[in-house]
């Protein structure tokens, strides 16, 4: 239980709501800021205008998935009202306070360590990355079927990168049936991927794989979709890029060229956010109760 914590939630969208009602059902003590156009209630939680006094006994403060844009500005989808978190608002801050958010930019970064804050980036996390690319791969399967006029089953796909995206996702188009390759950097990955029924090739041969290709699926966060690779793509041919912004696609080229590339960061918020929001609930809960525990031991 999280009886007596203190935790201030700022901003964010409907994953932010199963957020809420995990850490109240824990007996927290939840403040929110930002949720005000919302019409239905908040389970426990307290609503309350943004005010530096609010931060002033937090055990937990917890931001959105991306916490803050290059000027602190924090995303809300319930109010049109701004929050800007500054350096004011962390000063305050008691020294044992924990920022929680999916990724950090280096405004929030620099915030942190300017007061010697813990940051814990959630998305960094094995066990929250591998849970978020179940409905990652959903939703990039949805987008496939819409921007498409052929089955997945039978087609030929091809997924960049083998990592935690990368393996969910090349599953899943194998199991709809479809000849899956898989562009690796690691000889480890190419076995599994072998071992697994795909077809892997290194990424330093993916102009040579690119010639018969109807999908492909990215997720290296680092251009590997070139003016090169695209020109040499048949004109049937969709990217899916689930990169983060920018993404590792040449979109100028692929609209110049006629391919159809769709950039498409932050699926689990937009197709399942209530799964989404589940998967980072009890990861928060957890990460909040030891380090509960962690304080009532002197740790």
């Amino acid at each position: 239980m999280l009886t007596g914590v203190q935790v201030l939630l700022l901003g964010g969208d409907a994953r932010q709501l199963e957020v809420i009602r995990k850490l109240c059902e824990l007996d927290a003590t939840v403040t929110v800021c930002g949720f005000d156009g919302l019409h239905s209630s908040l389970d426990g939680a307290m609503h309350a205008e943004f005010d530096e006094s609010l931060f002033e006994s937090v055990d937990a403060l917890l931001l959105p998935a991306v916490g803050t844009d290059d000027q602190g500005l924090i995303h809300t989808v319930f109010s049109d009202r701004e929050l800007k978190l500054t350096e004011k608002h962390v000063a305050v801050l008691p020294p044992h306070c924990t920022i929680y958010t999916g990724m950090a930019k280096p405004y929030l970064r620099q915030l942190c360590e300017g007061r010697n804050l813990k940051l814990v980036e959630l998305f960094d996390r094995d066990d929250v990355a591998i849970y978020n690319s179940i409905p990652t791969a959903e939703g990039a399967l949805m987008i496939a079927i819409q921007n498409t006029d052929i089955t997945i089953h039978g087609s030929e796909s091809m997924v960049l990168g083998f990592g935690r995206t990368g393996f969910t996702m090349a599953r899943a188009l194998q199991g709809l049936g479809a000849k899956v390759k898989v562009g690796v950097r690691r000889s480890e990955h190419f076995a599994r991927a072998s071992e697994m029924g795909f077809e892997p090739f290194y990424i330093s041969a993916l102009l040579q794989n690119t010639g018969n290709i109807d999908l492909i699926f990215n997720t290296i966060p680092t251009m590997i979709v070139t003016a090169q690779i695209i020109a040499n793509l048949p004109s049937r041919a969709v990217v899916i890029d689930l990169a983060s912004r920018p993404g590792g696609t040449d979109f100028r080229f692929a609209e110049k060229r006629g391919i159809k590339a769709i950039l498409a960061p932050g699926l689990p918020g937009i197709v399942a956010p209530k799964t989404a929001g589940r998967i980072i609930a009890e990861c928060l809960s957890q990460l909040i109760l030891d380090d509960t525990i962690k304080r009532g031991n002197g740790i």
